[in-house]
């Protein structure tokens, strides 16, 4: 296989851990990557120290002393450079995303894409920081609010989107002044250090100071330094329900901010009234594209009785034409899952749902032979369940899709609900009062809430995150940026006289 594009990106076989990109440092023990689309080994990545943390925290916190007086419009033009800077190695960074994690080539490139989508929407945003003014109740008072930045931001990224939520995260953050310090995920670290060389290059060219972006690398022991560091007021985490948990403790112990995207299990409701095309569109991607390894993926299909057994056979039909093989290669649907953990814990839940009394729709397994030797590769599978079979109720990060069933509308919003977790949801309807009732304060309870499109591909100008178990952040657009500031009210008087609020007098 071809990796030139490893070393159009910089990357060697023995890559610096804690990197800033103008300089590095190598602290001898080394994470290796291993490709799970054919097991090979890419290179490896020097883990972080505490010695080196606190190198890079102080670099990160000087850094931060000169980048927050910057007007936010001049942030913005660096955020411009990096998007532009991002497209001429779109080609090379999506590969890279697709080898080293396993998502298809197509996904990769979607992947970098969103980086460049975010730094568009970024740079716009560096002039639009908005805050309110209100009227004062004192005569010759003007009263306003305005947004600074809060510091060096901490953000803890997952292995599926080991590129662009990093980006989500650090443009908004750079842009509203504040400087970051990135964990990539320890299953993904040559993208992490990818990203890095290319922003270093911008920040070189700019004469800036390379504390800007730092990134640090390892296991959760290295994610610790970050959430117990009071120099860090604001981590975003990616990952797990049960990471999330511990980050969201060990920030609140020390009354810092916590931003949480964590794990969802998102569901379909398929009205008799959908059209199906549109149903297998939105169903099929949702629940076999990056392998069932996204946060937004499709795990339940709710379908009305009346059509049940006719989109359970369309269904079944459409995953027979799925075409599952190394993700490079573009004729493919389906890569392989990230690593035999993984894999693991994807046969587990099979067995879980067949001992629970759940029939085989399509049956899973694990696949062998030729193009499949890194033994990470399986296939999509459809089983019918229960909604409250123990594993249903779980997330388990594979491609296994389970059908349920139900005859009221409100019984499946009812369903659809009754999990902890509250990402995205989806309802495929022509009928504008479901449609209407599924979006109301009635309906979903996820953050995400679709109507006849999946629960994945969500764009970058929407807030992103969901409630209960997925954590309550909120990323990339809309009014996210406020997480990545500080809230100040002014109140200025520009009269003679020192008038106090709701009438009190005090005079002497």
């Amino acid at each position: 296989m071809n990796l030139d594009f490893l070393k159009k990106l910089g990357l060697q076989e023995k890559n610096a851990g804690t990197s800033t990109g103008l300089e590095s440092s190598d602290s001898g023990k080394y994470i290796d990557s291993y490709s799970p689309v054919d097991g090979k080994y890419i290179g490896s990545v020097s883990e972080t120290t505490p010695e080196e943390y606190e190198a890079v925290m102080a670099k990160a916190t000087a850094a931060f002393q000169t980048w927050r007086t910057l007007p936010a419009p001049q942030r913005g033009e660096i955020v411009r450079q990096y998007g532009n800077a991002l497209r001429e190695n779109k080609d090379a960074l999506g590969r890279l995303v697709s080898y080293e994690m396993g998502k298809s080539l197509q996904e990769g490139f979607g992947e970098v894409q969103e980086m460049i989508d975010i730094c568009d929407f970024a740079v716009g945003l560096s002039r639009q920081l908005y805050g309110l003014t209100m009227h004062s109740e004192r005569p010759g008072h003007r009263m306003y609010e305005q947004w600074h930045p809060i510091g060096v931001v901490g953000i803890i990224s997952a292995f599926n989107f080991p590129v662009a939520v990093w980006s989500w995260n650090s443009m908004i953050a750079l842009v509203c002044g504040d400087v970051c310090v990135w964990k990539g995920s320890e299953k993904t670290p040559l993208c992490s250090i990818a990203c890095q060389n290319i922003l270093h290059q911008v920040l070189r060219d700019n004469n800036l100071p390379e504390g800007l972006s730092c990134i640090i690398n390892g296991d959760y022991k290295v994610g610790q330094m970050m959430t117990s560091d009071t120099r860090i007021p604001l981590v975003s985490a990616t990952g797990s329900t049960r990471m999330g948990k511990i980050v969201a403790q060990e920030v609140a112990a020390r009354l810092g901010r916590s931003l949480l995207e964590l794990g969802g299990n998102n569901a379909i409701i398929v009205t008799p009234s959908s059209d199906m095309k549109v149903v297998l569109t939105g169903a099929v991607f949702g629940a076999v594209g990056t392998c069932g390894q996204r946060c937004t993926t499709t795990r339940r299909l709710i379908v009305h009785d009346s059509i049940y057994d006719k989109v359970k056979e369309q269904l079944a039909s459409a995953y027979g034409q799925l075409r599952i093989g190394n993700p490079l290669d573009q004729n493919n649907h389906v890569g392989p899952l990230i690593d035999k953990d993984a894999v693991n814990m994807y046969l587990s839940a099979i067995e879980k749902v067949k001992a629970a009394g759940g029939a085989t729709v399509v049956e899973g397994g694990v696949l062998e032979g030729k193009g499949y030797e890194s033994g990470c590769y399986v296939k999509p599978c459809i089983y019918e369940g229960a909604p409250k079979m123990p594993i249903v109720q779980h997330e388990t990060f594979a491609p296994i899709l389970y059908l349920l069933k139900y005859s009221e509308l409100e019984e499946a919003v009812a369903i659809q609900n009754d999990v902890p977790q509250g990402l995205s949801s989806a309802i495929m309807t022509n009928n504008l009062r479901e449609a209407e009732m599924f979006l109301s304060a009635a309906g979903s309870d996820c953050g995400i809430a679709n109507v006849n499109i999946g629960t994945s591909g969500a764009e970058i100008g929407g807030a992103f995150g969901g409630e209960k178990e997925t954590g309550g952040g909120r990323e990339s657009g809309s009014d996210a940026w406020k997480a990545y500031m500080r809230r100040q009210t002014n109140t200025i008087n520009y009269s003679t006289e020192v008038p106090l609020a709701q009438g009190i007098k005090f005079d002497f």
